[in-house]
């Protein structure tokens, strides 16, 4: 009888704990979207050149390769954590300043801002409410994720000497969308189910999801409206 208890209460506090890491990655997601879009509206404002919003985009990937894993478990992650989703931010005004300047740019931007919302809300509203596990797309998402950076520098290496591979370029867009949505649901699966316990690395695994998405939607409707 005692052990039938302990085993309740035990789940009871893995159950609470779960809640309240998924509570704060929520929160936090929210504020860090928010906080980005302040920052993408900036660097639109005073019109940053697309070189320093590379810049400002690299900085902020190698904040989350070698800054943020050491102080995840710390008040000095969330600092990290909103200077890499400000940096991102900042990095994406360039492009939406781009795609502004076409003729139905600002349509663009919306119908991938509202794609972006459809597909997390939809994922994360699927596996919250059927609560099924998928650690199973953890070697499909660790695989795509070398494949993705292995694709973006040929195609940067590639740009940089004048060629161009716009079929190349287009599968990889919806390449990331597969990935990205498949990220979205194995990282909001391995919070309700406790693979994952800090907020901090959830929240940013999310946001990264959220802004690939958003820019490779922003991609394919560009492609596709002859823009």
């Amino acid at each position: 009888m005692q052990e039938l208890y302990n085993v309740q209460t035990t789940q009871a506090l893995t159950q609470t704990e779960t809640s309240k890491v998924l509570r704060n990655t929520y929160m936090l997601l929210g504020l860090t979207l928010a906080f980005s879009a302040l920052t993408a509206g900036a660097s639109m404002a005073i019109g940053l050149g697309h070189g320093a919003g590379l810049v400002m985009s690299l900085i902020a990937m190698a904040l989350i390769w070698f800054v943020l894993p050491r102080t995840a478990n710390s008040a000095t992650g969330l600092l990290v954590v909103f200077a890499f989703t400000g940096l991102i931010g900042a990095g994406l005004g360039p492009i939406l300043n781009r795609y502004l300047s076409m003729e139905n740019g600002s349509t663009i931007i919306m119908q991938a801002l509202g794609g972006t919302a459809v597909v997390f809300v939809g994922l994360s509203a699927y596996v919250l409410t059927t609560r099924k596990n998928f650690n199973f797309l953890g070697g499909f998402v660790a695989v795509g994720m070398m494949v993705m950076l292995a694709v973006m520098v040929f195609l940067l290496g590639a740009s940089l000497f004048g060629y161009q591979f716009s079929g190349l370029q287009l599968a990889f867009s919806a390449g990331i969308v597969l990935l990205m949505s498949a990220l979205i649901l194995y990282q909001t699966s391995e919070i309700i189910h406790g693979g994952e316990t800090n907020y901090i690395m959830a929240t940013t695994s999310l946001f990264l999801s959220i802004v690939n998405l958003f820019t490779s939607l922003l991609h394919l409707l560009g492609v596709t409206s002859d823009e």
